[in-house]
């Protein structure tokens, strides 16, 4: 492993691609501690002191990803979700809408053209979150009306309150448009992708402070158990993540023009966790929606429906809780994967260039076979991601405590962590690969 890191920095191109990399993520970490303008800081620092242990509610996650920006309202708040959520959508509104789709099957052309429609829809996206994130922060509703004594954007300073709040707005959109360019350089001229390494660091950002506040509250003991529980995940993700069903597929030999073509073996990788980690953001996502919905009602005097929701919903350590966002998780992963790869198509796309699974005749059977192959690796991928979104839920009531609802080590955290923590070692490897030197992952 050391080897494969001195070899890395004597190789000149990538060792340049590597300083450049880490400093696009200094200026990124940069600009999540810089805090926007109109926003006291002091107050932001009181506040969060103040609230070290609770439950914040929907923000925990975001937060999470823009390491620690979202509550501090800094210049790159919004962190990297506004393109993650436009990406998205693009992807599930290519399956509905034929324009999309055609543009996605004509090549480089067409993924540019993509491209741009996300960059702008992150730009509009950045807008609405950006207001809303202002607006709760005014209103006192960003930390749940638990900092009121702690005003984040303080009133009365001799500026008009819109022009502040507008300076606010425009800000921090211009932070996601700031941190969406970041990520694109990092993908042109860094090692690895470029959005994926800054959520990366967003999430690593907070591993000291959240990891030692951990050993504060509970002691040595169960922290020491806890990283030993973290070890035992890790390696079981990492497993979980590099397993794939290889399909064989053979080419038939023809001849074009003068020259030979086909007749070679390969294989369709289809992994065991297909979806990735959307499944457990969508989840997510729709859990929070009771907890949205419980603000708009009166908190001071809960009726039975609403105390219900709170201590059977609401609650991460509910069984009832538990139980929907483990089959939410389940849902969504098949729904997932049925809309983004298409059996039928790369039957197609096969039968088109001469290929065929050995047994198997080209064309619907071909079809069918994936589909059938697919379905049944999909279970045991969506088992997984339930699983280890759910493992911070146990820890809420081994520990009888809230403080692993901010650890980054838990559901969807550590799935975002060694994903991208094993493509950008397999790119580093590849080109160590090319000039003979031996990889990380032997």
């Amino acid at each position: 492993m050391l080897s494969a890191f001195l070899s890395a920095f004597r190789t000149p191109d990538l060792r340049k691609k590597l300083l450049f990399t880490v400093g696009i993520i200094a200026v990124y970490r940069l600009g999540a501690t810089l805090p926007s303008p109109g926003v006291s800081y002091g107050n932001v620092q009181k506040c969060l002191d103040s609230l070290q242990g609770q439950n914040t509610g929907v923000l925990n996650l975001l937060d999470l990803f823009s390491g620690g920006a979202l509550l501090q309202l800094s210049v790159f708040a919004l962190g990297i979700m506004p393109y993650i959520t436009a990406s998205i959508i693009l992807q599930l509104l290519t399956v509905v809408i034929p324009r999309l789709e055609q543009l996605r099957k004509e090549g480089q052309a067409g993924q540019a053209k993509i491209t741009q429609y996300t960059r702008y829809l992150t730009l509009g996206l950045g807008i609405l979150q950006s207001s809303a994130f202002v607006a709760l922060a005014r209103s006192g509703q960003l930390f749940q009306n638990r900092c009121d004594q702690f005003p984040i954007v303080p009133e009365g300073t001799g500026i008009p309150n819109w022009l502040t709040l507008g300076i606010l707005v425009m800000t921090m959109t211009a932070g996601t448009g700031m941190v969406m360019w970041l990520g694109e350089l990092i993908t042109d001229r860094g090692v690895g992708n470029g959005m994926s390494v800054l959520i990366f660091t967003s999430i690593a950002a907070r591993l000291p402070s959240e990891g030692w506040k951990i050993k504060t509250n509970e002691g040595w003991g169960k922290f020491a158990l806890v990283l030993a529980l973290v070890l035992v995940v890790i390696t079981a993700v990492c497993f979980i993540e590099q397993a794939q069903r290889r399909i064989p597929v053979q080419y038939a030999k023809r001849m074009i023009g003068r020259r030979m073509y086909g007749g070679t073996s390969t294989y369709i990788p289809l992994k065991v966790n297909q979806a990735g980690v959307i499944p457990v953001i969508f989840a997510s996502s729709l859990l929070y929606l009771p907890q949205l919905a419980l603000q708009f009602f009166d908190q001071t005097d809960p009726g039975k429906t609403q105390a219900w929701i709170q201590n059977n919903i609401v609650q991460a350590d509910a069984p009832l809780h538990i139980v929907i966002y483990f089959l939410l998780i389940i849902f969504f992963t098949y729904f997932y994967v049925s809309i983004t790869f298409n059996p039928t198509e790369v039957a197609d796309n096969m039968k088109k260039y001469g290929g065929f699974v050995p047994g198997i005749r080209p064309g619907k059977p071909t079809a069918d076979y994936l589909d059938f192959i697919l379905s049944r690796i999909t279970l045991p991928g969506a088992l997984y991601l339930g699983i280890v979104a759910v493992l911070p839920n146990f820890f809420f009531i081994w520990l009888n405590s809230q403080q692993f609802q901010n650890f980054p080590f838990g559901g969807t955290a550590v799935l975002i962590m060694v994903g991208v923590g094993l493509e950008t070692v397999k790119q580093i490897e590849s080109q160590l690969m090319q000039r003979n030197y031996e990889g990380f992952l032997r």
